[in-house]
């Protein structure tokens, strides 16, 4: 088990690389973010960041090994390039601070949920009801635009996605009758990497300090 653990929490460091590395360097070519973010190019990668994390979801059990990491890889590619814009709005001493922040709280949800004997399985459903309901909440509040309902909604976010990461942890054991190791490595890495990426971005907006 801690094998799997160590290639899972591999994959997922290596796709937030790739997110940040590819947020950062798109953050300072001008072109590339004009590219991105004027034109309908922007909308285009959302679409893909669903479709990918969708294919790969749904179809890791049978696409070979090799696929399934190359997807996981294409996912952190596209979302870095979206990702980029958070380089441009917030300060980098805030993204690092945050980042600090969000690594701490990933490390001590993981552990409960790696060591509880508590069953999280039966969460999922209510976990899964209220990720939807923030979502449809989000949108509302963007034709609303109340900045302290989107602070409730942040609040509620953090709430919601470290306990995501403590049910993920648990998840992983119980796939593991599932899949081949190499393949749990990639389902795992890609839970997790979502809920720390989902973390970060509600922490950023709670704690992040935007550029003048």
């Amino acid at each position: 088990m801690n094998k799997i653990y160590s290639k899972v929490f591999m994959w997922m460091f290596i796709g937030l690389l790739i997110t940040f590395v590819t947020g950062a360097y798109v953050s300072t070519n001008e072109n590339i973010l004009y590219t991105i973010f004027s034109s309908k190019l922007f909308y285009v990668l959302i679409i893909l960041e669903f479709a990918t994390v969708i294919f790969l979801s749904a179809r890791i059990s049978k696409m070979s090994i090799t696929t399934a990491r190359l997807s996981f890889i294409l996912y952190s590619f596209i979302t870095g390039l979206t990702f980029s814009v958070i380089f441009v709005a917030y300060e980098l001493s805030s993204i690092f601070l945050v980042f600090f922040i969000t690594s701490l709280l990933f490390a001590i949800f993981a552990l409960i949920g790696y060591f509880t004997k508590l069953d999280l399985t039966k969460w999922g459903t209510y976990l899964l009801m209220a990720l939807i309901g923030i979502i449809i909440a989000s949108v509302v509040n963007m034709f609303i635009g109340s900045t302290t309902f989107d602070l409730f909604l942040c609040v509620i976010g953090v709430i919601i996605f470290v306990i995501f990461i403590a049910y993920d942890m648990q998840k992983i054991k119980r796939l593991s009758e599932y899949y081949d190791e190499d393949k749990l490595a990639i389902v795992g890495a890609l839970e997790l990497y979502l809920d720390f990426i989902n973390l970060f971005i509600r922490l950023l907006s709670l704690l992040g300090g935007r550029r003048k």
